[in-house]
């Protein structure tokens, strides 16, 4: 617990320091490198861990895919040009070890190293919406979704007695799961209002209720939904990169479902003027 937490708090300071001290291009390159490792992780899932040929083109097209994704606000030809090189790339592995290797794995692959760093990239992307508002933005979907995860806890710890899940995840509770909902819309509200008061970025309550209340139901969704890839695959944990927390799916899983719902209702509320 003493390694998680402090790798937690060391992982906030860094993030801090990305955002807001270091130039934009650390915080860019960081995603891309835990979008190739996301990729890597979940591929080694689906179609085993000794199918290097498979996990290593999975990377090199999430490397492709978190750059192109990444620039995706400028224009969008070099996202489309990836969507079309994951399925050239992996039907021609597909074709030298149809032997060996299935069409699940095929699929597999393609998920981790084009889904998957497509929707991890929707925080740079809302980091370069503006100069200013974007590191506030990106903020908001890791408070919506580690929020809500640390205030399930808790709340599942105090009140917890219904099971949510309990073959893919024994721990969690309805009433956990109520209290991160809960949680993460005061969260987000607080969060909405600071920065309000304090910058010139005006997060409206009703964007913050909303953002609160899908973050942390989608956030749920996702880490239940790779809880079960893992289950399925027989495995404990992604990786171990993060001291104490796993793999990056370990520790992102929710944030995969979130960030890019933050990014749509970020655009729908900016265009409706709320």
């Amino acid at each position: 617990m003493k390694t998680r937490v402090a790798f937690g708090v060391g992982g906030a300071l860094f993030v801090i320091l990305a955002l807001f001290v270091f130039p934009p291009i650390v915080a860019q390159v960081c995603m891309m490198a835990l979008a190739v490792v996301a990729a890597q992780e979940f591929t080694a899932a689906i179609a085993g861990k000794e199918n290097r040929l498979l996990q290593g083109a999975a990377m090199i097209l999430a490397l492709g895919m978190s750059w192109a994704s990444a620039r995706n606000s400028y224009d969008p030809y070099f996202t489309r040009a990836m969507l079309l090189a994951g399925v050239i790339v992996l039907f021609a592995v597909l074709l030298r070890k149809h032997k060996t290797m299935g069409f699940a794995e095929l699929a597999g692959a393609y998920f981790g190293g084009i889904i998957i760093p497509y929707l991890l990239m929707s925080l740079i992307r809302m980091f370069t919406m503006t100069d200013a508002d974007g590191k506030l933005y990106i903020l908001i979907p890791l408070l919506a979704a580690w929020g809500s995860d640390t205030f399930a806890l808790f709340a599942g710890m105090a009140f917890g007695k219904h099971k949510l899940a309990p073959v893919i995840s024994p721990k969690k509770t309805i009433e956990g799961s109520i209290g991160g909902v809960l949680g993460a819309i005061v969260l987000l509200v607080i969060y909405g209002a600071a920065v309000s008061a304090l910058t010139e970025t005006h997060l409206s309550i009703l964007l913050c209720v909303a953002i609160g209340l899908f973050g942390a139901v989608l956030g749920q969704i996702g880490d239940l939904s790779f809880s079960i890839v893992k289950r399925k695959s027989g495995i404990k944990d992604y990786g171990k990169i993060f001291p104490g927390h796993g793999g990056v799916l370990d520790r992102f899983d929710s944030v995969i479902f979130v960030a890019p719902a933050v990014e749509l209702l970020l655009h729908l509320f900016t265009k409706l003027g709320l």
